[in-house]
């Protein structure tokens, strides 16, 4: 079970990778002064007005050289041990994420965009990249160097040390401006814009397909567009509310405007007799090198922000609880479904079942109609176990769902839907996800019975072709290739969700008469539209508000002329429009 502490438990083994990476920059940063004072030391032995001692010079050459090769060698091996520990810490990440997403509700899924979950695996895990590889030496450098220099120039000259803080403490006392509330506002937004971006682009790619089939293009360019309106203008709020804190910042640790500031202040202590000239010389070298790290400091900041974000964005998805498996399993003794007393709401609180009641029998078709938002498909979602019901349970063979192992589950129940995600493998592969053992014959068996044999047949490489490299296929195919795998897959428990919604009425016939010829003993649920299906079906449950209003068979519900048979007129009355459309 995936908790927030997991990714801190798993992150753990690589701490003293971390660790090593601090402390090489450590060293390569202190190293890195050596050169500074060695210039500092030379001006020193060069202005003094005695004879110069030429081995002391010598000295202090091979000193700052020998600093200058300590610094590069250890600042190395320090890149080079962060970015090998970036790409482990990423690896892990990404398998934790992909364990995780294995094991929480299938249901979750229809609740989260595509391209959220496409960031959060994608651009969050690759925004722990800089924090890993790149800020420890920032964050170093801006600490330890200023440190370590403001030790030696205090030794020299206290006032003049002061001074040359000036733009320092400037620029560290803006630092609260950019946290303030409304920055910590702005910037959300901005991530929420660049988030709804994503999802906008990985969902318009998507369906492109779909929406300029159906003349929808317009529509779908109008969404993008928004998106991008969108994130443009939070852009320009975010950018308008901290410029100018960053624009003051800048300017404060510019060289040019602390170079200013140690002058003034130097000559005004060198004329009035406090000063020798040779002692400003450390002050414009290591006081100018006092803003590159602190300027690094706030560049680290930002980054070590965004890192925090995307981690929390991260372990928000690895906190999702999964489905709890049972400790001691249940086996279904046959495949009798019983619905008792279910309610279900999702997480904004509304109820979207109310006391489902409901028996489905083996060897019968029980068909769900009812309007949008009636509960229909959350009700199908039950019974695979995409989600537990908050009250009552789901009960085959006589266990209740969630004392049967999921294994068990997914062989005793099949389910087909609406929205078809077919895999990058071959078409064989994918027809034969449920069962991997099985044969060609079974394979182009199904596929017949899924009436798509001779469009896989048209592919390239037939059932060999791989789906999204070699060749892809319309919505109505790649649903009948989701069929043909569920009718391989040969479950006594079948869910069907709109499983044929794309289908051309030859096919939904063919698809029918599959079923048909299958194990008599099956359970089918299907949510119905179309007349065919409903008149086919040997119970009718009508849906509205969440709760059931009329059961029965067709011919019972007609003649009761209640709901069911008012729904049944409309649905008579739109599918003669539709024949009409097509006549004409």
């Amino acid at each position: 079970m995936f908790r927030k502490s997991s990714m801190a438990g798993a992150l753990r083994p690589y701490a003293w990778s971390f660790a090593a990476v601090v402390v090489l920059q450590v060293i390569g940063a202190v190293a890195g002064l050596a050169p500074l004072l060695a210039v500092v030391e030379l001006g020193r032995t060069l202005l003094d007005p005695g004879p110069i001692d030429e081995g002391h010079v010598w000295t202090v050459v091979v000193a700052g050289a020998a600093g200058l090769l300590v610094r590069l060698l250890f600042t190395g091996a320090s890149s080079g041990i962060g970015h090998v520990l970036d790409g482990r810490v990423q690896l892990t990440l990404r398998r934790l994420l992909a364990m995780s997403l294995g094991r929480v509700p299938i249901g979750w899924f229809s609740r989260r965009r595509t391209g959220e979950l496409a960031k959060v695996v994608g651009e969050d895990v690759a925004a722990v990249h800089p924090f890993i590889a790149h800020t420890p030496g920032e964050l170093v450098a801006a600490f330890v160097v200023p440190l370590v220099s403001l030790v030696y120039l205090f030794t020299v000259d206290w006032r003049l040390t002061l001074i040359t803080l000036g733009p320092v403490v400037l620029a560290v006392a803006l630092v609260p401006l950019m946290m303030t509330p409304a920055r910590t506002r702005e910037q959300k937004e901005f991530d929420d814009a660049m988030g709804r971006i994503s999802s906008s682009a990985v969902e318009f790619v998507q369906g492109i397909a779909v929406v300029k089939a159906f003349g929808g293009s317009g529509r779908a360019h109008r969404r993008f567009r928004t998106a991008v309106d969108d994130f443009v203008a939070t852009f320009y709020r975010w950018v308008r509310g901290i410029s100018p804190i960053a624009a003051g910042m800048q300017l404060a640790l510019s060289p040019p405007f602390v170079l200013l500031v140690v002058l003034v202040g130097g000559a005004a202590l060198i004329t009035g007799g406090g000063l020798a000239p040779a002692d400003l010389l450390p002050f414009l070298l290591l006081g100018l090198g006092l803003t590159a790290p602190v300027a690094a400091l706030g560049h680290g900041f930002d980054e070590m922000q965004a890192a925090r974000r995307a981690v929390g964005r991260i372990r928000d998805v690895l906190a999702v609880e999964p489905l709890p498996e049972p400790a001691n399993p249940a086996k279904p003794q046959g495949h009798r479904v019983e619905l008792r007393g279910v309610r279900f709401g999702y997480d904004d609180g509304q109820e979207v079942l109310r006391g489902i009641d409901l028996v489905l029998e083996p060897g019968t078709t029980t068909a769900i109609v009812g309007p949008s938002g009636s509960g229909k498909s959350t009700l199908v979602q039950l019974l695979p176990r995409f989600f537990d019901p908050a009250h009552g349970s789901v009960v085959l063979g006589g266990a209740d769902l969630r004392d049967i192992a999921a294994r068990d589950l997914y062989r005793t129940v099949s389910f087909v839907f609406q929205d078809v995600r077919l895999l990058r493998a071959s078409v064989a592969d994918n027809i034969a996800l449920a069962v991997p053992h099985a044969g060609r014959d079974d394979v182009v068996r199904a596929a017949r019975l899924a009436n798509v044999h001779d469009r896989i047949l048209e592919l390239p490489r037939g059932y060999d072709t791989v789906i999204g490299d070699e060749a892809g296929l319309s919505g109505g195919e790649a649903q009948r290739i989701s069929i043909g795998r569920a009718l391989l897959a040969d479950a006594p428990v079948l869910v069907l969700d709109e499983a044929t919604a794309f289908a051309d009425p030859q096919t939904e016939q063919a698809v029918r008469h599959a079923l048909a010829t299958l194990d008599g003993d099956r359970t089918v649920l299907v949510i119905a539209h179309r007349l065919e299906t409903i008149a086919g079906a040997d119970t009718v449950v009508m849906l509205r508000d969440g709760s059931i209003v009329e059961r029965g068979a067709p011919s019972e519900l007609l003649a009761r002329d209640g709901e069911f048979a008012a729904f049944w007129r409309r649905s008579d009355d739109e599918s003669k429009v539709l024949q009409g459309d097509v006549s004409r």
